[in-house]
């Protein structure tokens, strides 16, 4: 305001008049009127702010851009001013796309701009008409709006059926995939394309190296007089080839004879997990262990239920102390209230330890019957499932080959 005075602009105000500089009066004036004018801006921003975590931590959707899946709708719900206010609901056209989105991401290893590709091929367009570019299939992979959870700064909803399109362990999974990415030699193969198992997690038996994978062709000409390439793939230890006196296997392995090996092992594998019974997944140990800290909690709890009993009947006790009717005097009475309160804290605190210990037993309990279930899972879809999705299996199920002279 006072560069536009100083610029021969005067400012009038319908409250206060014209805005003058002339003094230095004027100028503590303006800044004391523009301070307060500030003061209040922010504390409308806060209550802003406030109300619409609050908003989001109801389930409400408070505006903004309608994330790819959803629609915003009229369902009922005013504001204060009795205006209303739109909801989020399912668009599931959009969804079906969502839901193959993390399918390719998750299941067969589709690195964003192969997804790119393969959603303009297959003509799926995204809302504006046009395909879906790296950066919003991005930000629709990192988006737990999916799981059914609105999130709005630091606040967020809990878990809203009606706006789920995928699960939590789909989209949990996603997030671990595009971080494990960005690590060298991580369980998520970095590339799915090709047709190679192994890339990544195959080392040399002999110097420990890891194999790459290289691949070459030659044309032969048919008898119809057509010209057919073939293309010949292969495992390589570059050391081999590089030092070749310090690492005694071979210098590559073929891509299809190993690979048919591993599939193999891996087929036995799932035979032999689909044979097992659910009774056979805990070891005989964590049986053990589980019993021995179930009695320990059931001692524990006895023990401090007879505490506290104990600590009943003494104060029981104190009205006959009172009476003259105890054998008892009040301070032998007060000595052992005291020892029996001290007793039953200690009791409490070794509970306590106990509960903790079984729940931790339970819950790997939980967890290896839940790595049973996805490995289970895994020998369903193993046979049937495209070569993309295999690749993503073993990646998962192999931490590392290792090849020695001979194919051992």
């Amino acid at each position: 305001m006072e560069w536009f005075v100083k610029n021969g602009i005067e400012g009038w105000s319908a409250m206060e008049g014209q805005q003058r500089f002339d003094t230095h009066v004027d100028k503590l004036m303006n800044y004391i009127r523009y301070w307060q004018a500030s003061g209040e801006s922010l504390k409308t921003s806060i209550r802003t702010k406030t109300r619409l975590g609050q908003l989001t931590e109801e389930g409400h959707y408070t505006g903004g851009t309608v994330p790819f899946g959803y629609r915003a709708v009229d369902k009922g719900r005013t504001n204060k001013r009795n205006k209303s206010v739109l909801d989020l609901e399912i668009d599931e056209e959009e969804a079906e796309i969502v839901r193959l989105i993390f399918h390719k991401y998750v299941d067969e290893g589709y690195r964003v701009q192969r997804l790119c590709h393969y959603l303009h091929d297959n003509h799926l367009i995204g809302r504006n008409r046009k395909g879906f570019p790296n950066t919003p299939l991005n930000r629709i992979i990192k988006n737990v709006m999916y799981t059914g959870i609105i999130k709005n700064g630091d606040a967020q909803s809990a878990c809203l059926d009606e706006l789920r399109i995928i699960d939590a362990e789909t989209y949990s999974k996603a997030q671990k995939i595009m971080r494990q990415r960005t690590q060298p030699h991580s369980a998520v193969p970095l590339n799915c394309k090709g047709h190679s198992l192994l890339v990544g997690n195959i080392f040399c038996a002999h110097c420990g190296n890891r194999l790459t994978l290289t691949t070459s062709g030659r044309k032969t000409l048919l008898p119809d007089g057509t010209c057919k390439r073939e293309t010949r793939a292969r495992y390589p230890c570059h050391y081999k080839v590089r030092h070749p006196g310090e690492c005694s296997g071979q210098s590559g392995y073929g891509v299809a004879k190993l690979d048919a090996m591993i599939e193999a092992v891996i087929r036995l594998k799932f035979s032999e997990i689909t044979a097992a019974s659910e009774s056979e997944l805990l070891t005989f140990q964590h049986k053990k262990e589980l019993h021995l800290a179930e009695i320990k909690l059931q001692k524990e709890t006895s023990g401090w239920r007879e505490k506290e009993k104990e600590l009943q009947d003494y104060k029981s006790e104190a009205l006959k102390v009172i009476r003259g009717e105890s054998s008892l005097n009040a301070e032998l009475l007060n000595t052992l209230v005291a020892e029996t309160e001290e007793s039953i804290e200690k009791r409490k605190t070794a509970l306590s330890k106990a509960e903790k210990e079984y729940q931790t037993l339970c819950e790997s309990a939980g967890a290896l019957k839940k790595e049973y279930e996805r490995l289970l899972t895994w020998a369903d879809l193993y046979n049937d499932c495209t070569f993309e999705a295999k690749k993503m299996i073993i990646a998962q199920l192999i931490k590392a080959v290792r090849v020695g002279k001979g194919y051992n």
